[in-house]
């Protein structure tokens, strides 16, 4: 075949493993079935000895990592399912449809577990919005994440976004998706039962996204925009009907196994509910509803068309599952059956395309790199802060950080979005965390978003382990316990010794975070090569996370209350500004270590927050996180519409105090009548805490050491903040 199997992606030494495994040359369509499967999106074959190392049981894990979601318990017979995953480089191709379809999986892998989908949340990172095609990026990402996820009548209610010069030619679009079911209904992907039907449901299929995970397991090029045709295109109406077939059809008995047809199509589905099961599969393909004439076997064993799912029924109930499907306007076909040999059988026109061992196509080689630290690295954590010249106008710094693009709202991204749909939603989005209730309980759930790219590209370690520590704050801060972690690994190409340092440290990180914090890890995704011609991305490794709230009624938010409320910081203030918003966005400088961090610290402030709302003791609580403790402030003031004066003694520089990125560290604020109990309560969960100041006027008024250093009117901090993202994208 002259070395096709290069160009689809696989190594000399891989297809001489496929000849060894086969006992002869493969055909062009099990060559393709290979070259999907074994490819970096389906297969993990760089990470997946890396992974191990994360925890993922815990006393709430009910499915944790190789399904098609995680499940955790959370009482009363219900669980909730979580998954994140990314669509970065259809999205940097093609970003409305790349973005649309990465919303549209997701959701499938949520309800193919059975449960409904209640809530979605986005991930996303762009390079700076001062060129044509970084604009149209962002427009059409934004567009296709709210058009999908609208038109489902799913509320999209949290996530984050961060500007930053590596993700020009690579954009990053995560998306996580959390639904609700009962423990004793839950779906999964094992193929049973030997002669039961495999039927394949939802649309027809067609040539869109052929070969979209080795597409997907390359880094970017210009010759990436020819490759638009492995771009999948979305049908969130589709995806509404086959929601709801699919819930239906759960309502019986009569499905066995179900899997969303994902990356590589009918081959991933087919294979990988086979090989969990111990069984293999045989798939006549004229049988499969097609909307293109004359496609050829590689191409509908590939075909990543959208809107389709692979289930596995009990034999005889082929017409009861076929009546369901009738009913929403959808395709039902039965085109195989479940066979006893293990393997993966492909007919056409009555003869043999493919026959492969189920499990040699989910087994992939796997490989432990090189690795090496950066060259750079050592250079890039030098920080001299004394070379450091302290602004001369602390309010204009504070107006510069309260504005960056990092820091500034992102109305202009999320009112696009419908986050009320469904009425769930209890805190909407731009607060810590959201929030939704679980219908016919007092309970709630919290989710959040959460990396720094930025921390773990100057120090991937503990940055990764600031990613899960965010997380878990954020969900504190809202009065839920963290309960379990979805994330999204997304790095450079791992064949480079320095790209492979950082995944595996920040592997190591994110262990080392859930562990002491007590979080499993319980589902996942791993996106590499995310590389352009003018570089790697930051290393981004989002957490998505869950907390539980076991009284709705109890929970808190971050904007300030009530006028002579008093203020209370709480955490050490350590004046570290390496990797700070401060240092970017006042000198350029993208330089140091990020904040260090002390787990053992962190966890007894979130405890100490969590007890506080319990008790009813504080009224508003808010991280200290990028921007420090001034963009905190601003952000609690201006969430709330009331002004704040604050006074600090510090031995630290002013501008180190306000604008410092220190960890383990939150705003509150309390009636007066209760911060000595507050502070009590910090003495006995040994975390600083100290009353700094009071709510009240219509000014943001600082004052450390007896000098006034900031004095701004709020309306104008809150225009600055509000209206920075939007005038980016119209300005021309």
């Amino acid at each position: 075949m002259d070395k096709i199997w290069r160009e689809l992606g696989l190594t000399d030494e891989e297809y001489e493993k496929i000849i060894s495994i086969l006992g002869r040359e493969p055909n062009i369509t099990e060559l393709g079935m290979y070259s999907v499967m074994w490819s970096e999106h389906c297969a993990y074959k760089n990470s997946k000895p890396l992974l191990k190392y994360l925890p993922t049981k815990g006393e709430r894990v009910i499915q944790g990592p190789g399904e098609n979601a995680g499940v955790l318990d959370i009482g009363d017979n219900l669980a909730v399912v979580m998954k994140i995953e990314s669509h970065n480089h259809p999205s940097a191709i093609e970003p409305y449809q790349g973005a649309a379809t990465g919303v549209g999986g997701i959701i499938r892998d949520i309800f193919t577990m059975g449960a409904r989908p209640i809530a979605l949340l986005d991930s996303l990172r762009f390079g700076t919005p001062d060129d044509k095609r970084t604009k149209y990026i962002i427009e059409n990402v934004v567009a296709g994440i709210a058009d999908y996820g609208n038109c489902m009548g799913i509320p999209t209610v949290g996530g984050e976004t961060y500007f930053e010069e590596s993700y020009k030619g690579n954009p990053l679009v995560n998306a996580m998706c959390v639904g609700v079911i009962e423990k004793d209904k839950i779906k999964r992907g094992v193929a049973r039962g030997i002669g039961n039907p495999v039927m394949v449901v939802g649309s027809t299929t067609g040539r869109d996204g052929i070969g979209g995970a080795s597409f997907a397991s390359q880094e970017l090029n210009e010759e990436s925009e020819e490759k638009r045709p492995s771009v999948q295109v979305g049908d969130p109406f589709m995806e509404k009907l086959l929601l709801e077939a699919c819930l239906e059809l759960f309502e019986t008995d009569a499905v066995v196994a179900i899997q969303d047809m994902g990356a590589a199509g009918l081959t991933s589905s087919s294979c990988e509910m086979a090989a969990r099961g111990g069984v293999g599969m045989e798939l006549d393909l004229d049988k499969v509803p097609l909307r293109e004439e004359e496609m050829t076997p590689y191409e509908i064993m590939l075909s990543e068309s959208q809107e389709r799912m692979l289930v596995v029924v009990q034999r005889g109930r082929e017409e009861e599952v076929e009546k369901v499907f009738k009913k929403w306007g959808l395709n039902a076909a039965t085109i195989g059956k479940v066979t006893d040999d293990g393997m993966i059988r492909v007919l056409k026109d009555g003869k043999i395309m493919a026959e492969v061992p189920a499990k040699s196509l989910t087994d992939a080689p796997q490989y432990i790199r090189n690795e090496k630290i950066p060259s750079w690295q050592q250079e890039l954590n030098q920080l001299n802060v004394n070379e450091i010249k302290p602004p001369e106008d602390l309010n204009n710094a504070l107006q510069d950080v309260i504005s960056s693009l990092n820091i500034a709202s992102k109305e202009w991204i999320y009112t696009q979005y419908d986050y009320m749909v469904r009425t769930d939603t209890v805190i909407i989005p731009g607060m810590d965390a959201a929030v939704l209730r679980i219908k016919g309980t007092n309970k709630g759930i919290a989710l959040v978003t959460d990396c720094n790219g930025r921390y773990c590209y100057l120090e991937p370690y503990v940055g990764s382990q600031i990613a899960v520590a965010e997380a878990a704050r954020n969900l504190c801060m809202v009065g839920a316990t963290p309960i379990g972690v979805t994330d999204c690994l997304n790095f450079g190409n791992p064949e480079k010794e320095e790209t492979y340092w950082q995944l595996k440290n920040s592997i190591l990180g994110i262990t080392k975070a859930c562990e002491e914090l007590g979080i499993p890890v319980v589902s996942g995704n791993v996106s590499l090569y995310n590389e352009s011609e003018e570089g790697p991305i930051y290393p981004t490794p989002v957490i998505g996370m869950a907390g539980l709230i076991e009284d709705i009624s109890k929970i808190c938010t971050m904007d300030f209350k009530e006028e002579k409320d008093a203020v209370i910081a709480l955490g050490e203030n350590k004046g570290e500004i390496g990797g700070s918003e401060y240092l970017k966005v006042c000198f350029r400088m993208v330089e140091g270590l990020p904040p260090q961090l002390d787990l053992e610290k962190e966890k007894r402030l979130q405890q100490l927050v969590l007890e506080l709302i319990k008790k009813g003791l504080i009224k508003s609580s808010h991280d200290i996180s990028e921007g420090g403790f001034a963009a905190a402030l601003v952000e609690s003031a201006i969430s709330g519409k009331k002004g704040v004066k604050i006074s600090l003694n510090t031995s630290l520089r002013e501008d180190f105090e306000l604008f410092s990125e220190s960890q383990s560290r939150a705003v509150i604020s309390v009636s007066s009548d209760k911060v000595e109990e507050v502070l009590k309560m910090a003495e006995e969960y040994k975390v600083p805490a100290q009353r700094v100041g009071i709510v009240e006027g219509e000014n943001i008024i600082i004052e450390i050491n007896g000098k006034k250093v900031i004095d701004l009117p709020l309306k104008l901090l809150e225009e600055s903040w509000k209206g920075r993202i939007k005038w980016e994208m119209e300005k021309n």
